[in-house]
C-alpha cells in the first residue's frame, strides 16, 4: 500500500522517471551500507524488541509522509529522506524477523512455519498493492495514515510474542565478527552464487519503479491501476509456486551429462 502511495504521489509531484528509481535507489543503499551490523543485533540482542522497534520506526516515517501530505511541506528530497529512514528500518527488521520465526514452532513444524510466513507476504503482496490503489482515491495521507496504524499493531503484536531466550555470552563485536557472515558466504559457492543472482535481480529487476509512467501516461489509469500492476507481479508468481507444487519439474533439470557439439 505505501509503496503504490510514494510512487504515485512522487510521480505526481514531479513528473521525472529518475525520482521513481530512486526511491528504490535509497531504499536499497542502507542494507547494503547496514548488511554487517544489523546481522549482529540480530544476534546479541532480544529479535522481539528489534522487530518491534523497527515496526515503530516505519510508523512514524509513514506518519511523517501523512502530515506532510496534509500540511503541504512534503516535497521530492523529503520524500526520499523518509524513504530511506524506512529502508534502514527494513535492514534492521528482515534478518531479526527470520530468525526469530524458527524460534516459535518445534523444529519438526519450521518448513510447514517458514511456508506460512511466506504464503502470508505473497498474499500480502497481492492484495497490499490493489487496496493500496483504491485507497488513494481517499488521499495519500489516509493510506499512510492506515499504514502507519497497521505498522504499530504489528508492533504490539510481535512484542506479546513469547520466546524463550537462550542464555548465551555476548561475544565481543570486532571487524571479524562483523564480517564473518560475508567471510561464511563467500566460503561457500552456492551460497554465493545464489545470493549473487538474487542480488542482480534486484538491481536489474527495478523496473516495477517505472510502473507509475505506464499507470498514467501509457494506459491511462489512476493510482488503483497502479496497484493492480504492482500486484499483478506477485499473482503471477504465486499462480507458478502453485503450479510447481502440484506438477514439479522432473524431466530436464540438473546438469546436463552430454557434451557439447
Amino acid at each position: 500500500m505505501q509503496t503504490v502511495a510514494v510512487g504515485w504521489q512522487l510521480y505526481v509531484l514531479t513528473g521525472n522517471a529518475l525520482d521513481l528509481g530512486l526511491i528504490g535507489l535509497v531504499q536499497f543503499v542502507p542494507i547494503i551500507v547496514l548488511t554487517p551490523i544489523v546481522g549482529g543485533v540480530a544476534d546479541r540482542y532480544d529479535r522481539r524488541l528489534v522487530v518491534a522497534v523497527c515496526h515503530v520506526a516505519q510508523a512514524g516515517a509513514t506518519a511523517a509522509l501523512a502530515l506532510g501530505t496534509l500540511g503541504g511541506w512534503l516535497d521530492r528530497d523529503g520524500i526520499l529522506a523518509i524513504v530511506a529512514v524506512l529502508g534502514a528500518a527494513r535492514a534492521f527488521e528482515n534478518p531479526a524477523r527470520a530468525a526469530l520465526v524458527p524460534r516459535l514452532v518445534p523444529i519438526a513444524l519450521i518448513p510447514r512455519a517458514i511456508a506460512s510466513v511466506i504464503s502470508a507476504g505473497q498474499a500480502a503482496r497481492i492484495v497490499g498493492p490493489a487496496l493500496g490503489g483504491v485507497l488513494y482515491g481517499l488521499g495519500p495521507a489516509a493510506v499512510y495514515a492506515i499504514v502507519g496504524a497497521l505498522s504499530v499493531v504489528a508492533a504490539a503484536l510481535v512484542a506479546i510474542v513469547r520466546d524463550a531466550e537462550p542464555a548465551r555470552p555476548r561475544e565481543e563485536i570486532t571487524t571479524a565478527s562483523l564480517f564473518s557472515g560475508v567471510a561464511f558466504i563467500l566460503r561457500r559457492r552456492l551460497l554465493l552464487g545464489a545470493l549473487s543472482l538474487d542480488l542482480f535481480a534486484v538491481l536489474l529487476g527495478g523496473a516495477t519503479a517505472l510502473l507509475p509512467i505506464f499507470a498514467r501516461d501509457i494506459l491511462g489509469t489512476g493510482p488503483w491501476g497502479l496497484g493492480l500492476l504492482r500486484a499483478a507481479p506477485a499473482g503471477g508468481a504465486l499462480a507458478m509456486s502453485l503450479m510447481l507444487a502440484r506438477r514439479p519439474v522432473e524431466r530436464g533439470a540438473g546438469r546436463s551429462s552430454s557434451a557439447p557439439s
